[in-house]
């Protein structure tokens, strides 16, 4: 039943936001540099990486398929892991934190060329410590 009336409640608020927001940094080389950046970023703090996702090849793949107008990335990645140390402490903070794992680091390119690192930000409280982890890994590879 709490559940329940949160949930209306944040229907009935307005100006709730539904979407995360994000941030990224401007990468001052190729794609393909910075995708490898953050591969080595993720593994070298000891992190496995689980998946790439290739969202720019799917797009572009799907463009026509989908009524698409327009080329959207040169190349685009997300790269997703874990980390079972902050997991288990964000999840025994609050079980519902289990809607934010696994963690994500994207590389985009745009149709300009321009190659972008980034993540998606995290709610405020314990959740934040995780922010910190993923903004470390897009910094360490934009700031080489």
């Amino acid at each position: 039943m709490k559940r329940f009336v949160v949930a209306i409640a944040m229907m009935l608020v307005p100006g709730v936001a539904y979407a995360q927001d994000m941030k990224s940094y401007a990468f001052d080389g190729e794609f393909d540099d910075a995708a490898f950046g953050v591969e080595n970023a993720i593994i070298g703090k000891r992190l496995v990486i689980d998946y790439v996702s290739h969202v720019g090849e799917m797009l572009a793949r799907t463009k026509d398929d989908v009524g698409g107008s327009k080329d959207l990335f040169g190349q685009a990645n997300v790269y997703l892991f874990c980390s079972a140390v902050l997991s288990r402490k964000m999840m025994e903070a609050d079980a519902q934190n289990i809607a934010f794992c696994p963690y994500g680091v994207f590389v985009s390119e745009g149709e300009d060329g321009a190659v972008e690192v980034g993540y998606r930000t995290m709610p405020v409280g314990p959740m934040k410590e995780v922010e910190a982890l993923l903004d470390s890994i897009a910094r360490e590879v934009v700031e080489e």
